[in-house]
């Protein structure tokens, strides 16, 4: 008896620690998003030429080149659009999320644009993207829409500017 209770306290020990090990490694993979990334590069899966508005705000061109910082402990950020040819110009404030990695081990990275109370500003709506990059120097988000009834990928490389 006293053998079974020893296995049961173990076995809680293990499922506890892999659980916090689990937590650890979102957080070092949110703490290492700390700072501004310029997004530097916008590409799609096909060639052509295409009319893309990314997050119901803003052009694929308007966002190239566009500073985006990120503020870990509040889990919030903004991106600035300066471009002088963009009709809309200025900062975006953001909540974003990494949740747990899926089966893969592939990570997702949750966006949801809020106003300066921290409210959302598009009916609660956000947007899910693949993260298959992140180090301390550059950051890639895939997002997969359907275009034409098949997979259309979007691919956005940033580069890191200042932690």
């Amino acid at each position: 008896m006293k053998t079974c209770k020893y296995i049961v306290v173990l076995i809680s020990f293990i499922l506890l620690g892999s659980c916090s090990a689990t937590t650890r490694t979102i957080n070092g993979v949110q703490r290492s998003l700390k700072g501004q990334w310029s997004l530097d590069k916008i590409t799609y899966s096909r060639s052509g030429i295409f009319d893309v508005i990314l997050y119901d705000d803003a052009s694929a061109e308007c966002l190239t080149g566009s500073v985006w910082t990120f503020i870990p402990n509040n889990n919030t950020g903004f991106y600035s659009v300066n471009q002088s040819s963009c009709v809309s110009t200025g900062d975006r404030r953001f909540r974003f999320n990494i949740p747990e990695s899926d089966a893969n081990g592939n990570f997702s990275f949750l966006f949801k644009p809020i106003d300066a109370k921290k409210k959302s500003t598009n009916g609660n709506r956000g947007y899910r993207m693949g993260l298959p990059l992140l180090d301390e120097n550059q950051m890639t988000w895939t997002q997969t829409i359907s275009m034409e009834g098949a997979p259309f990928v979007i691919t956005m490389n940033f580069n890191r500017l200042q932690q």
